[in-house]
């Protein structure tokens, strides 16, 4: 049984606000909770489930957001969802059998490209461009794809997202962090469904902060249906060297 104080406790749900609202707009609020369940003596597991739940529901929040103000076309995701959740459950699976060394070596320097390209490319607009690829060819390759890493690794598997809606399928960026949301929900929901049937979901803090999440990721994503690319294009860079600065420091 885990007892906090009163100011723990709504350090907690701070910070979770915190986080739905950074991930709404450029994803990785795991990269914010994550080191403070640490802190406050959470044990991995159970850190990690926590943060897994109550990032859902910030997850949630944003989807249901974007979705009502139609910025999601969810009917055409069908397939790209299906195929997220079969590449999150291979990758929960793979990762308990498969030694990540080699790509937790790797991903920080991916990230670090991936940063440069969203600060360089004419493609992070609040433009719609030509597809390159169609979504016959998307849907499997990229939501199965990264569905797959999310459940196998995650760290900054919405700015892959991201990045693969505006220079594969010529989303702008504002309707490409819309559509980020559902894939990224089914393939932590995927994850998470894991961690409750092992019961290490801590459930009166997860609680607490999943409503925290579901409010700073509504106001997140009502910022990016205003503000467009000027605010998600720099929120990503930043977003995506801090994490490969702390993957690089911190492994």
């Amino acid at each position: 049984m885990f007892e906090w104080s009163y100011q723990v406790l709504a350090l907690l749900v701070f910070v979770a606000f915190t986080a739905g609202f950074v991930s709404a707009i450029a994803g990785a609020g795991g990269l914010i909770v994550l080191p403070v369940l640490l802190a406050v003596g959470l044990p991995p597991l159970n850190a990690l489930a926590t943060n897994k739940f109550q990032s859902v529901f910030g997850t949630l929040s944003s989807a249901l957001n974007f979705l009502r103000k139609g910025h999601i076309d969810l009917a055409s995701m069908r397939a790209s969802l299906c195929y997220a959740f079969v590449g999150a459950v291979l990758g929960t699976l793979a990762v308990q059998q498969i030694d990540t060394g080699l790509l937790e070596r790797i991903l920080p320097y991916l990230l670090i490209v991936l940063a440069l390209y969203i600060a360089c490319s004419p493609r992070m607009s609040n433009e719609d461009r030509q597809p390159r690829w169609s979504a016959k060819r998307f849907d499997p390759t990229v939501a199965g794809g990264i569905g797959f890493y999310g459940g196998f690794l995650g760290p900054g598997m919405g700015s892959f997202f991201a990045v693969a809606f505006t220079s594969l399928r010529g989303y702008n960026l504002r309707r490409a962090t819309a559509h980020t949301k559902p894939l990224v929900l089914v393939t932590n929901t995927t994850s998470l469904v894991i961690f409750v049937l092992a019961g290490q979901v801590v459930w009166g803090l997860a609680v607490a902060m999943a409503v925290a999440q579901f409010v700073g990721a509504r106001l997140g994503s009502q910022l990016v249906i205003t503000r467009g690319a000027s605010l998600v294009q720099p929120a990503l860079v930043v977003v995506t060297l801090t994490l490969a600065l702390k993957l690089l420091l911190f492994p």
